[in-house]
């Protein structure tokens, strides 16, 4: 299996079990949206508490340009450090909730259009 179809499972896996985690708010559920076409994948959470609506992304990420890219992480837990112990590597991994400039300072990626960039420099 190539990485980028790695990639994917290994994410759709995550937000599977991370959708199973039974909520406490027994008026909502989680519930997982996978936009295979173009590579979008998010746990949300929704339904209804006391008499408010929730619609809440919990997990969203996206695969661009062959990596995966952390656009949204509204737990407590390092989504981050659970795809590399499932087995993509540190480099491939964008946190795109990171603002740019602080993004080459962790221990992830930068986006592959920024390497390029950085590559043709002089």
């Amino acid at each position: 299996m190539d990485s980028l179809n790695n990639y994917r499972q290994l994410v759709k896996q995550l937000l599977i079990e991370y959708a199973e985690i039974p909520v406490c708010d027994s008026g909502t559920q989680n519930a997982t949206i996978f936009d295979v076409e173009n590579d979008r994948y998010m746990l949300i959470n929704i339904g209804w508490f006391n008499e408010q609506r929730i619609h809440h992304c919990v997990i969203h990420i996206d695969i661009i340009d062959s990596q995966v890219w952390i656009q949204a992480n509204n737990t407590d837990r390092l989504i981050a450090e659970e795809l590399v112990a499932a087995g993509i590597p540190a480099k491939s991994i964008v946190l795109g909730l990171q603002p740019p400039d602080v993004r080459p300072h962790t221990a992830y990626g930068v986006p592959c259009r920024e390497q390029q960039r950085e590559s043709l420099k002089v």
